[in-house]
C-alpha cells in the first residue's frame, strides 16, 4: 500500500490518499505535481480506491508539498514519511 499526502496552507494535518499499486500511487503523485507547477486545473479531485463512491477536492493554489511512501505493517503501520538521516 502507497501513501499520497498532502500538505496544505494553514492545516496542521495532511491530507491522504492511498493506492494498492506503486505505478497508481505515482501516477497521482505526479498529476498532483504537475498541477502544482501549472496552477491548473484549480481543482483537483481525487478517488479512494476501496470505497467507489468516497472522494476529495482540493484547491490547487493551497497545497505546499506532496510526498508518496509505502505504508508497511512491519514498521508499526509506516514508513517514517519525509526524509531522515535515521536507518
Amino acid at each position: 500500500m502507497y501513501v499520497i499526502e498532502l500538505a496544505l496552507k494553514l492545516s496542521p494535518l495532511p491530507l491522504s490518499v492511498q493506492r494498492k499499486e506503486l505505478r497508481d500511487a505515482e501516477s497521482l503523485y505526479r498529476q498532483v505535481r504537475q498541477s502544482m507547477e501549472k496552477g491548473h486545473p484549480r481543482l483537483l479531485e481525487m478517488t479512494c480506491e476501496k470505497v467507489d463512491d468516497k472522494k476529495i477536492a482540493v484547491l490547487v493554489s493551497e497545497i505546499l508539498a506532496v510526498q508518496l511512501y509505502e505504508k508497511t505493517a512491519a514498521s508499526g503501520g509506516s514508513k517514517r514519511p519525509g526524509f531522515s538521516f535515521d536507518n
